[in-house]
């Protein structure tokens, strides 16, 4: 994938294939817009261009920053994108006097002008623009205008279920991974800095990884305990994960931490992702260390049985 900061770097490609947006999650939601231009794209001879933005427009217009959270990190938002088989990226810096850019003068200036394109594709949904003033119907007068061609993709829905970011987050919120891996349609994923802990768990046979996540708007699924896996130097690890403040031992900072099965190598500076497969329960505070352990080889168990039927 080609990846352009600016459109002005952005080189010119054959009959391109254009679809705009924040795409935060790159769920299956948007998934299918880009299976669909992917299959224009060989049909035509032509190339996919994803047009985004960064910071996240909110960031800057500062709409709802205090909760302001996000499924997917920059960095990981790209990966993604090109998993999903896009040919050209190009990330907009969105700055106030940026916002201020009409839909029309967006279309024709940043679309038509500098990119020539063969079809939009967006979302069922899709605004742009101040305001987001422009819609479907904006683009599909342009498109006959400028000589292009716009496709909708329908909603989409797993189990009945309509497909957002929003009620991806709000599962997250509440912890229900599973729910949000369906709508997803992969794992959702915390990736950091292995650091030091207080090394508790090192003493009753449950050593951790202990991760810090630089970016404060990354989105922290809910406290408890989960089945987890554990990306790290290419393998992956099954493990127990928890996220939470340590009530046994009134810890008042947010810690997220996984116990990687049938694994002691020292990983502390590294870099790991761990991905979360299912909530097994609320963190707790325990009387005692002894009754915490307990507790540990409960969770192993559970989470051993969680992820063997994922296997199958």
């Amino acid at each position: 994938m080609k990846i352009y900061h600016n459109i002005d770097e952005f080189k010119s490609v054959p009959n391109p294939i254009v679809t705009i947006g924040t795409f935060d999650g790159v769920h299956l939601g948007h998934q299918a817009i880009f299976n669909r231009m992917n299959a224009e794209a060989r049909e035509m001879g032509g190339e996919t261009v994803v047009i985004t933005f960064f910071p996240h427009p909110r960031i800057v217009l500062q709409l709802e920053s205090s909760n302001l959270k996000f499924i997917n990190t920059q960095e990981m938002k790209i990966k993604r994108l090109a998993n999903a088989g896009v040919q050209n990226l190009i990330i907009i810096p969105f700055t106030r006097d940026f916002s201020r850019t009409s839909s029309e003068a967006f279309v024709k200036d940043y679309i038509v002008d500098r990119i020539h394109p063969y079809k939009l594709v967006i979302g069922y949904d899709h605004h742009f623009g101040k305001n987001r003033m422009g819609d479907f119907r904006k683009l599909y007068d342009m498109g006959h205008r400028y000589g292009f061609k716009v496709e909708r993709i329908p909603a989409q829905d797993v189990e009945n279920i309509a497909i957002s970011s929003t009620k991806i987050r709000k599962s997250l919120e509440i912890g229900d991974v599973r729910k949000a891996n369906k709508l997803l349609g992969y794992e959702y994923s915390i990736t950091g800095e292995v650091v030091h802990g207080n090394e508790l768990g090192r003493t009753i046979g449950f050593p951790t990884a202990n991760i810090r996540v630089d970016d404060q708007y990354k989105l922290i699924t809910a406290c408890g305990v989960y089945a987890c896996k554990v990306e790290y130097s290419g393998q992956v690890y099954q493990a127990m994960g928890n996220i939470g403040y340590r009530p046994t031992i009134n810890q008042s900072d947010l810690t997220i931490e996984a116990h990687l099965f049938d694994f002691d190598q020292e990983i502390y500076g590294e870099h790991i992702t761990i991905r979360f497969i299912e909530r097994i329960r609320d963190e707790q505070r325990f009387d005692s260390l002894a009754e915490l352990r307990n507790q540990l080889e409960t969770d192993k168990l559970s989470s051993l049985e969680i992820l063997a039927k994922e296997s199958c």
